[in-house]
């Protein structure tokens, strides 16, 4: 199932384009003749969608693609080199840092919609989306260690979705890894043909689509409070959100269903 649709003609000059369709909200990057590079224009019109995506109720997955041969190169240091000022690099990253908490505290799944390269701030935000998924020609990489610049933000969502070791080889080496190797070290779900990748997308998104957004929601924002607390924390958190969602109308209907042999009728869209 396809629910990737290209945005409107008339905001093809914009740095990001976005697109709605059945639920799922396309955010492009679309900086192709610069790889999709952050810029900090393109970081502010990000972080003023996701956060207008927030409030949507309507959307019910978000998926974050690239236009043309990259998905994201990382940040644009020749932005941050002609600058070269302490309060604009810090105004950056800090701005970057910010859309990643965002997304992780977004209501709706994420999902990476990778090709080509992304590296640096690319691969992190791969690392950071909820779920990814890659094309065949896709590679990943930390490589401002090439640069003489170690990614340290980076690092932080690399570190927290596959081993330690191969986080840390990554960012010291610069190496780059190819879809298959990403898959198997978990840094993406799903791998698909170029010709596929849409399809792979769309049919994750329906997936999610068919569950209960009050599930969703309330399960993606314990899974990461949990993740980040100790064992008996993460227990206590996990018995509080079971003791919650059980108590919804969506699962009152989700059990009657089950019991009758139906598809459930979700009361919270």
């Amino acid at each position: 199932m396809t629910l990737i649709r290209p945005a409107s003609a008339g905001t093809r000059n914009s740095l990001l384009l976005r697109s709605d369709a059945e639920g799922v909200a396309t955010l492009t990057l679309n900086r192709p003749a610069q790889f999709n590079c952050l810029s900090a224009s393109l970081l502010s019109e990000l972080q003023d969608a996701v956060d207008e995506i927030a409030a949507d109720r309507a959307i019910r997955v978000v998926v974050i693609a690239g236009a043309g041969k990259a998905y994201c190169a990382g940040h644009d240091l020749k932005e941050l080199r002609a600058h070269r000022d302490r309060r604009f690099a810090q105004d950056v990253f800090g701005r970057f840092s910010r859309l990643m908490l965002t997304l992780t505290r977004l209501p709706q799944p994420v999902i990476a919609r990778v090709h080509g390269t992304a590296y640096a701030a690319g691969c992190q935000l791969v690392a950071q989306c909820d779920l990814a998924v890659a094309s065949t020609d896709a590679t990943f990489a930390t490589s401002g260690i090439n640069f003489g610049l170690f990614c340290s933000t980076p690092g932080v969502s690399l570190a927290r979705n596959i081993p330690r070791k191969r986080a840390f080889e990554m960012l010291v080496t610069g190496n780059s890894i190819d879809a298959g190797t990403a898959l198997e070290m978990a840094l993406v779900n799903r791998v698909a043909s170029p010709e596929r990748l849409d399809d792979e997308v769309g049919g994750l998104a329906a997936s999610i689509l068919e569950k209960s957004p009050v599930a969703v929601s309330a399960g993606k924002r314990l899974f990461y409070q949990q993740i980040e607390a100790d064992l008996e924390e993460a227990y206590r958190l996990a018995t509080e959100a079971m003791i919650e969602n059980m108590m919804s109308e969506d699962a009152l209907e989700g059990i009657d269903a089950f019991a009758e042999k139906r598809r459930p009728r979700w009361k919270n869209k």
